[in-house]
This record gives structure tokens, C-alpha cells and sequence, in this order.
């Protein structure tokens, strides 16, 4: 199979990751509130999740590096199958949220190690295109998931047929689809040949390294975070604000769906022209300072369908313009033999967002809704102050050249 078709295929398992993946998202709040669980403890479900994706990316990263990736993705994807078992039939928050870290676990080699590979086949000047393709993909899947998972808990024929609407039968579906989807990566994916280091390499000494990252690339793996905080917390508790507001899972769907094929038209037409301008890192500070100013403006409207569908989208392009562009910016940082283990810090690093942004973000949403999306917005001023702190460093050293020469 040649790189081209390797690649494509890749962002195909993405998409259907996506949608199997993202199938009991719009049940999620409605089955906490069933279950008598606090509204605030959504948040704790998903911040235990991303916990494990924090632990679980640089391990599977720095596995990756010695080879058999394609067993680390497969081992990956059965853990979450049994994580999301678990979650629905847990029956109790404890339990829960035991399940919830081993999904997040299992979730993150797929996303890292699939990342990684495309990354590895893709030639530079098309890296971001192909990293968009990726961002596009997962969207649209997640998009159909969340669709699919709010027809299936509210259509009556798959309520005879299938009993969905006890919301337990569809963590049972997303779990047997996942197996069945880790089952195809086994058949179809060729495992890459990964390109070693000619430096001596040891488990431990890899995971320790973690510790000893410049301070640009750390810098904007904080704004990283801050940033995703931001988004996180805008994608999962809109999910519960559209429920307190007396919408039901398949309106929430049907959302979802439309950010789904928006973000899709600006992954194809958009990423390629912005991947082309050399000042990518003022483009991405851009883009976070315009996001913060859409959420300010978007959730003190009195029309909230109307700017959700319409204001709101114009946030969903700025998302998906920001992802494949840190993502490559990210890449050009790796060493030789190493671009799994950057790339499970990098996901270590949104996942820190990931578990932070719900946390505080439910207690927020407790006192007042509009809080918790002002918070996000201050997040992304803050992901924006952080990458203008590289851009004066990178002018510091600029003229330091300057005076030496």
C-alpha cells in the first residue's frame, strides 16, 4: 500500500471513529440526570476521561517509537470498549468515573499514534493540508455520531427494536462497533515502519525526556492547553445547555451535525489557503482572539438559535482552522525517531485542558451558565497572550543574531 493510500485511509478510520466514538455524547447529560447524579459531576466524567488521555498519550507515543504501533492503536481502541461498557452499566459515580479514565486511556493511542503515522507519510508542504483532512474527518463523524446517537435514543422504531431508550443499550452499541472498528485496523492498516533514532533509547530515559522541552515549544504547549480549556468546555456544556433549555438528544444531534459539515467546507477550502502563510503563529493567536470575542457576544444574545446557527459557525471555522495548524507547528519540533512521543505530549498537554476546562467549568455552570462560557473566552485570550510571549522571544533572538554577527 503506497503512502497516499495509507493516508487516505487513515482519515477514513478517523471518520468512523468519529462517529463511533461520539454516539453516546448526546445522551450523556440525560442519562446522568436520570441516574439522579448531580449536573456537576458531568463535568467530573469527562475530566476523569481526559485524565486518561493525559496519562495514557505519552506512553502509547513513546511505545510507538520502538515499533508495532498498530498493536498499541488495537490495544487502545478494546480499552475504550470496556471503558465504555463500563460507564453505562456502571450504575453509580464511582464506578463511572473509574470506567471513564480507562476510555480516556484506551482512546488516546488511536488519535496519537494515527496522528503520528500521517505525519510521518505526509510530505511537508502538505502535512497541514492532510492534518485538516484528519480535523475534517473526526468532525463529520462526530457530527453523525452525535445525529445517530440522538435518533436512536428518540426513534420509535429503534426503541421497539432495539430498547434505546434506556440510554444504557447505546454505550452497549458504541462498545460493540468499537470493537468491531479496532477488528478493521487489524485487517486493513499495514503498521508503519517506524523511523529509529540512531541515539540509544530506553523506555524510561524516553518518558523522562517529557521533563527537558524547550522553552518555545513549552511555552505554546500551555497555550495549548489554556486554548483547549476554552473549546472543550464550549463543545461539551453546550451539549448540556441545549438540555436545559428543553431541547432533546436529537436537536442536539442535529447541531452538532451542521458544526459538523461546516467545519468539514473549512477544512477542504480554508486549511490549504491559511497553511500557505509563513506568519502561521500570529495567524493562530488571531484566531483565538476572534473566538473569544464571538463566544462573548454569542451566548449574551436574546436569539439563541439564530446566533448559535449563524455567529456560533463562524467560531466552528476558527476551530477547525487552528487544529491542523498547531499540529503541524508541533511536528516540525520532533526529533528523529521521536515524532510518537511529541505527539503523545502534545496530547498530553490538551488533555490537561481536557481535564482542567470541565472541572471548573461544572462548578461554573452550577453558579451561572453564562460564567462558565465567559471563562472560556478569557481562555483564549490567554492561549493567545502566550504564543505573543514566543513571538518576543523569537524577536529577542533575532536581534541577538543581529548584534553577534
Amino acid at each position: 500500500m503506497n503512502q497516499r493510500k495509507t493516508i487516505l485511509l487513515i482519515i477514513i478510520f478517523f471518520f468512523v471513529q468519529g462517529i463511533i466514538h461520539n454516539l453516546g455524547h448526546p445522551v450523556t447529560p440525560a442519562f446522568v440526570r436520570q441516574l439522579g447524579i448531580a449536573d456537576y459531576m458531568f463535568g467530573i466524567f469527562f475530566a476523569t476521561m481526559s485524565f486518561g488521555m493525559m496519562m495514557g498519550g505519552p506512553v502509547w507515543g513513546i511505545l510507538s517509537d520502538y515499533g508495532h504501533r498498530k498493536l498499541y492503536i488495537i490495544l487502545g481502541l478494546l480499552l475504550y470498549s470496556v471503558g465504555q461498557f463500563g460507564f453505562g452499566f456502571g450504575g453509580n459515580a464511582p464506578w463511572m468515573v473509574l470506567f471513564r479514565f480507562i476510555s480516556g486511556v484506551g482512546v488516546s493511542s488511536s488519535f496519537t499514534l494515527m496522528t503520528s503515522q500521517v505525519i510521518e507519510l505526509s510530505d511537508t508542504k502538505k502535512r497541514a493540508k492532510n492534518l485538516a483532512y484528519i480535523g475534517a474527518a473526526v468532525t463529520l463523524g462526530a457530527a453523525l455520531g452525535y445525529g445517530l446517537g440522538g435518533f436512536l435514543s428518540t426513534n420509535t422504531f429503534a426503541i421497539t427494536w432495539l430498547n434505546t431508550n434506556d440510554y444504557r443499550i447505546i454505550f452497549l452499541i458504541q462498545a460493540l462497533l468499537n470493537t468491531f472498528y479496532a477488528l478493521s485496523i487489524f485487517i486493513f492498516l499495514k503498521d508503519s515502519r517506524v523511523l529509529q533514532s540512531t541515539a540509544k533509547k530506553s523506555f524510561f530515559g524516553d518518558l523522562k525526556s517529557v521533563t527537558k522541552l524547550e522553552p518555545k515549544l513549552l511555552i505554546f504547549l500551555l497555550s495549548l492547553t489554556f486554548i483547549n480549556i476554552g473549546s472543550v468546555n464550549l463543545s461539551k456544556y453546550i451539549d448540556v445547555y441545549f438540555n436545559e433549555l428543553g431541547y432533546n438528544p436529537q436537536q442536539l444531534g442535529n447541531f452538532v451535525m451542521v458544526t459538523g459539515l461546516v467545519s468539514l467546507f473549512a477544512s477542504i477550502f480554508l486549511v490549504p489557503i491559511v497553511a500557505k502563510f509563513i506568519k502561521q503563529l500570529a495567524i493562530i493567536a488571531a484566531l483565538q482572539i476572534l473566538s473569544a470575542i464571538i463566544v462573548f457576544y454569542v451566548f449574551r444574545s436574546n436569539t439563541f438559535l439564530l446566533v448559535i446557527y449563524t455567529i456560533y459557525m463562524i467560531y466552528i471555522v476558527l476551530r477547525t482552522l487552528y487544529q491542523p495548524l498547531e499540529q503541524n507547528y508541533i511536528s516540525l519540533h520532533a526529533k528523529e525517531g521521536k515524532l510518537g512521543s511529541i505527539m503523545g505530549i502534545r496530547q498530553s498537554f490538551v488533555s490537561i485542558g481536557m481535564v482542567i476546562g470541565p472541572i471548573v467549568g461544572g462548578f461554573l455552570y452550577e453558579w451561572n451558565p453564562l460564567k462558565l462560557f465567559d471563562f472560556s473566552a478569557i481562555a483564549f485570550l490567554i492561549g493567545a497572550l502566550l504564543l505573543g510571549i514566543i513571538r518576543l522571544i523569537d524577536l529577542k533572538n533575532i536581534k541577538l543574531k543581529a548584534i553577534d554577527s
